[in-house]
């Protein structure tokens, strides 16, 4: 019998004691930005899977690994004991697939939130420009107006009117509910084209993330990968131009 949302933690995960913990949610989302910090963080601090999430909120599919073998789609739960922070990662497959389903798995995220006595939450996502970028910035939301100075001081911009729509999924909703279980929540958010999986705005969030929890990263390889991305924007920027230069000679 599936529960309609199902928390399991590893056996090996026996203290549950955790010094100052920060949550870092990761998962799927506008050019895979918090995805591709949060995977990063964890292959890089050499974190420790302690739990899995299973939900019925899922997409209706099977996942298979190189040989062939499928298993469910699942959310996955990381831990890095460090100072002065722990830091917790929430990252996985997919988000829900219906509007009810991002509530409740939100809600379950916050469960988890609590039972490990996190008191600060930071989401991750991108934020959809709809155009191609090579200077992307990092924009921030908080759950409380006393956060944001120090947001700031780390080079996060807070504009009135960004993002227009709102932030939607998970990276949204726990920020909205966690101030409802006593948990203070930024979400950041690497400027993105929406088009292509975008290190160049990872790169960005990471550096302001790391600033922000005070727990070095290594950027080098994600900067590679963002340095090869942008020579692809940039070919790409140079070629629309060309083909506008290109329709105003033919108007012309």
């Amino acid at each position: 019998m599936i529960d309609d949302i199902s928390i399991r933690y590893e056996d090996s995960f026996t203290d549950h004691k955790l010094t100052g913990p920060v949550l870092i949610e990761g998962l799927p989302g506008i050019g895979q930005v918090g995805k591709l910090v949060a995977e990063y963080m964890i292959h890089m601090l050499g974190a420790t899977k302690i739990g899995e999430i299973h939900a019925i909120y899922l997409p209706p599919q099977v996942i298979l690994d190189e040989n062939g073998i499928a298993r469910l789609p699942r959310n996955e739960i990381y831990l890095y004991r460090a100072e002065p922070h722990d830091l917790v990662f929430l990252v996985g497959d997919f988000q829900s697939t219906s509007n009810e389903g991002h509530y409740l798995m939100a809600d379950a995220y916050l469960d988890v939130a609590v039972e490990l006595g996190v008191k600060r939450i930071y989401t991750l996502g991108g934020f959809g420009v709809g155009h191609l970028l090579n200077a992307p910035r990092v924009l921030g939301a908080a759950n409380r107006a006393e956060l944001k100075p120090e947001i700031e001081a780390a080079g996060v911009t807070f504009e009135r009117d960004e993002p227009g729509g709102g932030i939607i999924g998970a990276a949204g909703l726990m920020l909205g509910m966690s101030g409802l279980r006593g948990i203070d929540a930024v979400c950041l958010m690497g400027e993105t084209s929406g088009y292509l999986v975008d290190p160049m705005s990872a790169a960005g969030v990471l550096a302001v993330l790391s600033k922000i929890i005070a727990v070095p990263i290594d950027p080098t390889q994600l900067n590679d990968r963002a340095a090869e991305m942008e020579k692809v924007v940039q070919g790409l920027l140079e070629n629309e131009k060309l083909q506008q230069d290109e329709e105003l000679s033919y108007i012309g």
